[in-house]
């Protein structure tokens, strides 16, 4: 939908006249649970100063939303002059003073989109939940307000809320609620006030409301030495309180939080640590202080596995680290996005490693997380880790993989280069030299340079101002390794230096297993040609024979490595011996990099996964490498090859799962992954049919909503499960899980009225975001002749979704949507594939298209070409 989006000369301007003094808002969600009134009241007033140099006395406020009164300075507009200054998206202030007071009353627009102020009602009880989500920039949605993260100042909220409902925002609330006499329209309700808030940009502010279960606790800081005490709470709607581990999410936050403070040396800057978890959100988690949002997702009605607790401890602890890099520090504008967060995205994992049960967690960080980084690098859209970001909407779409682990990747190299104990120490000095103010690159590099005598200057040349993957061949000699550094992916004459380790591993003294017996660092220089070799000699060896070799051992180095054909084979004949889980992470890195690229076959790839990964004792890599030989199946291996493959990997996962030990994580985990693949291969159906009916059992496994919905999907889109199933099952739950599933199974069915009728619905607008995206993977789920007629219509809507929807919710549709079966056919080439021909003429024939939207569009043609690729160069 068409708005003024804020660019970066506009927020700069805006930010060299004003000085914001303070902001005091009030909502009227008295008729929330009314699902036909689509908005709510806002009254907001602002104080502000021009700056002595400010170069005008205009400015703007930012509003998506009806404007009722503007009242500057005490001098109300009138219809003519409300009219003038009012547009789609902004506010027009003129006649400004030296200090002014603007006051705003209007409507906002409650949300299905998760963006602003998001409006849910629960299937199960029919209670209405209400929850904000701003960042980057829909603030504006819901307050007239500076929406830029460099504008910071108190703000001082009150909510007028339905009677029984709970009322939280960022700062504690203000004596106890009181009843709203009714005036005017206003209809009855609580008023709830809260105190002014420390100085905090419009994005980090929140408000929740609704019936939400409340579980309260406190922490006591351990270190006497910093005595400090926070009120502790956990929301979740009421139909979920089952399912909330309170007091395992308290002893997390408590040691999150003694964490931190004797970290980074500082008490904690605010004062509560309240998390929410809410549904249908668009994020992980949002770290607005004194109330972290979470998405509801990590409450786990089927039960969590081990990877599941690690990846909601790890967004705890993300979000947390926020509250310094983001919260009591911001960033100026948006190309420092990975100011903040890549420095969550290595913390989070760092603390889970430190302080936590989940020690592994650089394990997963370098199998899952980065996975995520060198996929997003992988397309022609790649950016540098500090991105050119000229206005809001290229903003949204740079949280992605180069912002959060691309970024956090090259942290991780570079605590190891410069030391921990200096990085920490740079953070420290960064903290207490800008705390409560914005902050950019350049202020960081300043206090990385006086913790350490590294060249922090260089590292960042090279690391954050350029894009692309380094790539690098390895070929090992008798007793040496040579590392030849290619330049990088997109461009071959750029070069980084790298430090990273090659690890040595040779049979222990267990039989079975390998011992890491040298680890050999490396430091390859930026100023090294590309195609010159670097020779690493290996030391004399502990045993005989020659070691396997492991190229980026600890997984210190953001790089492609081309390895030669003895060590891939080697790799993949000894993967599962080698001792410990960062090893096998970094050894499945390798593989996987390879095959994306087309260099490893992926029936090789796929062997290795049925000889080892079976044998994984961490569940993180287990998961993941799992879920990558679903994806490498139905992706990568060609179509004629396909329905062997795909019969191996479910044969193999079914046997697994039936000799599971019971109740264990690696049999919930099976049971997912068999959901995955039933979607394609019906044989299993009969088996999980009866499973579902109760015909049969398989001990110890709980069958949850989120499992029997995954299983149905898969039944019905394979023709395996007649309506009155999915009936049946949608009365056993009502839940929430219940109705995405069944959004996308009814998306699923393998027939042209079913595919029509989830056409119409996504393209009708009528769908939350949630439902959308389930409803576009059912959708999906189909063969070619079910989904190819789709196609020019496909492309016919694009333009229009796009203008009359919200960013988040156009991309939604434009991603979900775009064909997804890729099936390369005997002797054709990649890039004569009929869908990439249409979407790059749609693509020239609409150079004016709105950048977002061209982004979204060329991202998905570059991944279906990479597949192609792959299909085109496996062997016949």
């Amino acid at each position: 939908m068409s708005h003024h989006d804020l660019t970066r000369v506009d927020a700069a301007a805006r930010t060299a006249a004003l000085t914001l003094n303070a902001a005091d808002v009030e909502l009227d969600l008295t008729g929330a649970c009314d699902q036909h009134q689509r908005t709510f009241g806002v009254h907001v007033t602002w104080d502000f100063s021009l700056n002595d140099d400010a170069p005008t006395t205009s400015t703007f406020l930012d509003f998506i939303g009806d404007v009722h009164a503007v009242e500057i300075n005490g001098v109300a507009l009138g219809r003519t002059e409300l009219s003038e200054v009012v547009s789609d998206g902004r506010i027009e202030l003129h006649g400004l003073q030296a200090t002014n007071r603007v006051v705003v009353e209007g409507a906002g627009y409650y949300s299905r989109s998760g963006e602003g102020l998001h409006r849910y009602v629960d299937p199960e009880d029919g209670q209405t939940y209400l929850y904000t989500q701003y960042e980057p920039t829909d603030a504006r949605r819901v307050v007239p307000c500076f929406d830029q993260p460099d504008l910071r100042t108190a703000w001082t909220s009150t909510v007028l809320a339905p009677e029984g409902w709970s009322v939280s925002s960022n700062a504690l609330p203000v004596g106890q609620p009181v009843r709203q006499p009714v005036t005017g329209e206003t209809q009855a309700g609580i008023r709830h006030e809260f105190a002014p808030t420390a100085s905090i940009p419009s994005y980090l502010t929140t408000v929740l409301a609704g019936p939400y279960h409340r579980v309260d606790s406190t922490w006591s800081s351990k270190y006497a030495h910093r005595p400090q005490q926070l009120p502790l709470t956990l929301w979740c709607r009421a139909s979920m309180a089952q399912y909330l581990p309170a007091e395992e999410l308290f002893d997390l936050t408590r040691t999150g939080l003694d964490f931190f403070t004797e970290l980074f040396d500082l008490p904690f800057p605010f004062d509560s640590y309240e998390q929410a978890f809410v549904p249908e959100y668009n994020l992980g988690a949002m770290e607005n202080p004194g109330m972290v949002t979470l998405t509801e997702d990590y409450l786990f009605p089927d039960g969590p596995t081990h990877q599941q607790r690690a990846g909601r401890a790890n967004t705890v602890l993300h979000e947390m680290a926020h509250m310094y890099f983001g919260d009591l520090v911001t960033i100026r504008w948006w190309e420092d996005l990975w100011l903040k967060e890549s420095f969550a995205e290595f913390m989070g994992a760092y603390a889970s490693a430190e302080a936590t049960e989940f020690r592994n967690a650089w394990a997963g960080f370098a199998v899952r997380r980065k996975g995520w980084a060198y996929r997003q690098d992988s397309l022609s859209t790649t950016h540098p880790i500090v991105a050119d970001v000229p206005d809001v909407a290229a903003a949204r779409q740079n949280f992605d993989g180069i912002t959060y682990a691309k970024g956090a990747a090259t942290l991780k190299q570079l605590v190891a280069y410069v030391g921990v104990e200096e990085f920490m120490a740079a953070c420290r000095v960064y903290f207490r030299r800008r705390a409560w103010g914005s902050a950019d690159l350049q202020d960081f590099l300043a206090a990385l340079e006086e913790a350490s005598s590294r060249d922090t200057a260089a590292w960042a040349r090279d690391w954050l101002g350029t894009l692309g993957t380094t790539v690098m061949d390895a070929e090992v000699h008798r007793s040496e390794l040579h590392l030849t550094p290619q330049g990088t992916v997109p461009d071959p004459t750029s070069q980084r230096a790298h430090h990273l380790a090659v690890g040595l591993y040779q049979p222990g003294s267990d039989a079975y297993g390998l011992e890491r017996t040298h680890q050999i660092p490396v430091d390859l220089p930026a100023d090294l040609t590309p195609g010159t070799a670097v020779v690493v000699p290996f030391p004399p060896a502990a045993g005989s024979g020659t070691p396997l070799v492991l190229v980026n051992d600890d997984d210190l180095d953001f790089s492609h490595v081309n390895l030669d054909t003895a060590t891939t084979q080697r790799l993949m004949e000894d993967l599962g011996a080698l001792p410990n889980p960062m090893a096998r992470s970094v050894a499945w890195s390798h593989l996987w990099s390879m095959l994306r690229r087309a260099q490893l076959d992926p029936a090789d790839f796929l062997g290795a996964v049925t000889r080892h990964v079976f044998a994984e004792t961490e569940s993180v890599v287990f998961e993941t490498i799992l879920e990558r030989a679903v994806e490498t199946v139905e992706d990568y291996v060609p179509v004629r090859r396909r329905e062997d493959q795909r019969r191996v990997l479910t044969n193999a996962v079914v046997h697994h799962l039936k000799a599971a030990q019971p109740g264990s994580d690696r049999q919930t985990a099976l049971a997912r992954i068999l959901g995955r693949l039933v979607d394609r291969d019906p044989g299993p159906a009969a088996w999980l049919r009866d499973l579902l009916t109760g015909r049969q059992t398989l001990e110890g496994l709980i069958l949850g909503p989120s499992l029997r919905w995954r299983w149905m999907t898969g039944l019905v889109a394979s023709n395996h499960a007649v309506d009155s199933w999915v009936r049946e099952e949608l009365e056993r739950d009502g839940s929430r899980v219940s109705q995405i599933g069944h959004a996308r199974t009814q998306a699923a069915r393998p027939t042209r009225w079913a595919k029509d009728a989830a056409w119409e619905q996504m393209l009708g607008g009528d769908l939350s975001n949630d439902l959308l995206s389930a409803t576009a993977a059912g959708f999906q789920l189909a063969d070619d002749h079910l989904i190819t007629p789709y196609r020019d219509a496909y492309f016919a809507m694009l333009m229009q979704q796009w203008e009359t929807r919200s960013l988040g919710m156009a991309t939604r549709v434009v991603a979900g949507l775009y064909p997804s079966t890729c099936d390369l056919e005997p002797g054709d080439s990649a890039e004569s594939d009929s869908l990439l021909s249409q979407t790059q003429q749609w693509l020239d024939t609409h150079p004016q298209a709105p950048a977002a939207l061209r982004r979204v569009l060329t991202e998905q043609r570059d991944e279906r070409l990479i597949r192609l690729r792959i299909q085109a160069r496996s062997t016949p």
